[in-house]
């Protein structure tokens, strides 16, 4: 028998006790335990830990959270009242389980302080209102759907449509920031946790990130208690004075894991044969994010969902957004095109994100939102006529340097002083002469550190505006060697 000197020294100190009756994969019956809580802490002889998750007298159910291989006749020991788990700034720069077990092979995780995992909401009273944004770094979603500390806001995509790149900017472009990740990976393959991990490294987010692993293939409990764990984790550094990110990737694999675990307790499957505590579920823990009212810190909440076919009104999806203050929606359509990073400009929306912008952020992203408008009618009228109007030459034009301006590799990260010159340049030219977009982020780059008002701001774009468009008599040249060699 498995030495467990934990659960001799439960059963001495005459700790509620029971005795394995009945096993369904992840789900255990247990007979004695009389009088638990549920959401209690029970550990098996064997080492392994289960989770009360219904009690009816002497009979009680429960989550194993380790594996689905348990005896019949295991004995049962009640642990502590609530699931915890570990948390401290010692989990920071860290690869580790929901449970808290270290998966990166650094020795062992050193800290004593523990957190239930299904911790309530701050109420209304204990928050203050959402006014500064977070940089992710991406000119398409700062610019036009901004994102502020403290919001819950979704990810939404198909497969393979981006939504992992944006989020490893977003990671990346907190460097210098003193704020802290929590990256939550339930049910990915390997290939992607090592690629994750290895642009986390590389980028040197790792630093300032904890990274909660659940595989789905090994424990559908864990896959289940991965959010409201890592969430636990980000609400022990949030209330001890930081501002935390947590990225749930993705709720779509938790919805699933925890579907097939209410399956197996044979509850009721309601619409798409998920639970009907779905929703629950899944706004008990978005709600915990928002911004502290005594000491004004955040955790800010973001969930990812998987749409298949670019379809948004699926339940999981549905469901997301109505709890979420926005959603920023990547389109595998558009990502075909070329267009990265790929976001859907219709679809997606911030509701909140006016609130941590200046006048002229605001102007600007009104003036953006007109100008690509202009530009897809335009594009439209191109199809049928060779022939254009001044005007609509103009929109064309204007359109695809700001689409180019948009354009950005994963390793590209822009501030927001440095998104604001590049897009507010273009936006103040004529639509007629050429401009080198390459050119202008490179200089962008250099000059950005120099905007501190909006004087700084129409000084730098009327320079940059002169460098990187030509100049009259660049222009005149090769009408004049064309005139010349007609006339000889």
């Amino acid at each position: 028998m498995f030495d467990n000197q934990d659960f001799q020294r439960l059963v001495e100190a005459d700790n509620l006790t029971g005795e394995v009756i009945a096993v369904n994969s992840f789900i255990v019956e247990v007979k004695g335990l009389e009088g638990v809580r549920l959401g209690a802490k029970v550990l098996f002889e064997d080492g392994q830990r289960g989770m009360v998750r219904e009690a009816y007298g002497d009979r009680v159910i429960l989550f194993n959270i380790d594996t689905e291989r348990i005896s019949i006749g295991t004995l049962a020991v009640v642990e502590s009242d609530i699931l915890d788990v570990p948390v401290g700034r010692s989990l920071i720069g860290r690869v580790i389980s929901p449970m808290g077990k270290p998966l990166d092979g650094k020795g062992a995780i050193k800290t004593t302080k523990t957190s239930g995992v299904f911790n309530p909401a701050p109420g209304i009273m204990a928050r203050r209102v959402l006014n500064e944004q977070l940089t992710s770094g991406v000119t398409a979603v700062d610019s036009f759907f901004p994102i502020v500390l403290g919001q819950r806001i979704a990810i939404l995509g198909d497969s393979k449509s981006g939504k992992s790149a944006f989020l490893n900017q977003l990671s990346a472009n907190q460097e210098g920031t003193n704020r802290i990740v929590v990256y939550v990976l339930i049910g990915k393959r390997k290939t992607d946790i090592e690629r994750l991990l290895s642009d986390l490294n590389a980028s040197g987010a790792m630093e300032h990130t904890i990274v909660v692993l659940a595989d789905i293939f090994d424990s559908l409990a864990q896959s289940y208690l991965a959010p409201y764990a890592a969430c636990s984790m980000a609400e022990f550094l949030w209330h001890d004075g930081e501002d935390v990110i947590v990225i749930y990737d993705d709720l779509s694999s938790h919805a699933e894991a925890y579907r097939q675990l209410s399956l197996l307790q044979e509850v009721d499957p309601g619409r798409d044969s998920y639970p009907g505590d779905t929703f629950y579920s899944h706004s008990s823990l978005l709600e915990r994010a928002g911004k502290l009212l005594d000491s004004g810190k955040t955790l800010t909440a973001l969930p990812v969902v998987l749409t298949p076919n670019n379809d948004i009104t699926a339940y999981l999806s549905t469901s997301i957004m109505s709890i979420t203050d926005g959603q920023i929606v990547f389109d595998l359509d558009v990502f075909r095109t070329g267009i990265k990073p790929a976001v859907n400009a219709g679809l997606s929306v911030s509701r909140v994100g006016g609130q941590a912008q200046t006048v002229r952020q605001k102007r600007l992203s009104s003036e953006l939102f007109k100008a690509l408008a202009r530009y897809h009618q335009a594009e439209e009228f191109s199809h049928f006529s060779t022939q254009l109007s001044k005007e609509t030459s103009i929109d064309l034009k204007i359109g695809k340097y700001l689409y180019d301006a948009l354009q950005q590799p994963p390793e590209e990260l822009h501030s927001l002083a440095e998104q604001q010159l590049l897009l507010e340049t273009i936006m103040s030219s004529d639509g007629e002469t050429e401009i080198d977009i390459a050119g202008l982020k490179a200089s962008v780059k250099k000059v950005a550190v120099q905007a501190k008002e909006d004087k700084d701001f129409d000084k730098l774009e009327v320079e940059l505006l002169k460098k990187h468009t030509p100049k009259p008599a660049e222009k005149l040249e090769p009408v004049i060697a064309e005139t010349e060699a007609e006339g000889k």
